[in-house]
C-alpha cells in the first residue's frame, strides 16, 4: 500500500511539473498577440542570450548561426538523456499497473515491484547523467 502512494505521488507530481513549467515559463507575454506577442518573445530570447554569453552579432554575409561543437554536442546528449528520462518514468508507470493489476499473484508482485525499482534507478542515472554531462561541457567550452 506504501508503495502505490509513492508511485501515486510521484506521478502527480510529475504531471504537475510537466503542466506548470511552461505556463511559468510564458507567464511574461500572456495576453499578448500578433507583433506584440512576437516582439515579447524576441526580447526574452534577447534576454537569454546575453545572460549565457550567446549575444553575438551577425555580421554582414554571415550565417548568424553562433553554435559551437560544445553546444552541439550538449543539445545532443541532452535530448538523448531526455529520451532515456521519458522512456523510465513510462517504465514506472508500466509497472505501477503492474502491480495494481497483479490480483494478489506474487510473482506478478515481485515483477511489478522490480520494473518500478529499475525505472527508478534509470531516471535516477539519467538525471545524474544530465547534470554530468551539462557540467563537464560548460566547463570544457571555457
Amino acid at each position: 500500500m506504501k508503495l502505490k502512494k509513492i508511485i501515486i505521488s510521484a506521478a502527480l507530481l510529475l504531471t504537475a511539473g510537466l503542466f506548470l513549467a511552461p505556463s511559468a515559463l510564458a507567464a511574461d507575454c500572456s495576453g499578448k498577440t500578433g507583433k506584440a506577442l512576437t516582439t515579447c518573445l524576441d526580447g526574452k530570447n534577447k534576454i537569454n542570450n546575453a545572460d549565457n554569453g550567446l549575444d553575438k552579432g551577425v555580421q554582414a554575409g554571415e550565417s548568424g548561426n553562433t553554435n559551437s561543437l560544445p553546444d552541439i554536442i550538449k543539445t545532443v546528449i541532452n535530448v538523448a538523456l531526455f529520451i532515456i528520462g521519458a522512456l523510465s518514468v513510462i517504465m514506472l508507470i508500466y509497472g505501477g499497473i503492474r502491480y495494481t493489476t497483479s490480483a494478489g499473484d506474487s510473482s506478478k508482485i515481485t515483477s511489478a515491484k522490480h520494473t518500478i525499482m529499475y525505472a527508478i534507478i534509470g531516471l535516477v542515472v539519467a538525471l545524474l547523467a544530465y547534470a554530468i554531462v551539462n557540467f563537464v561541457v560548460t566547463n570544457i567550452s571555457k
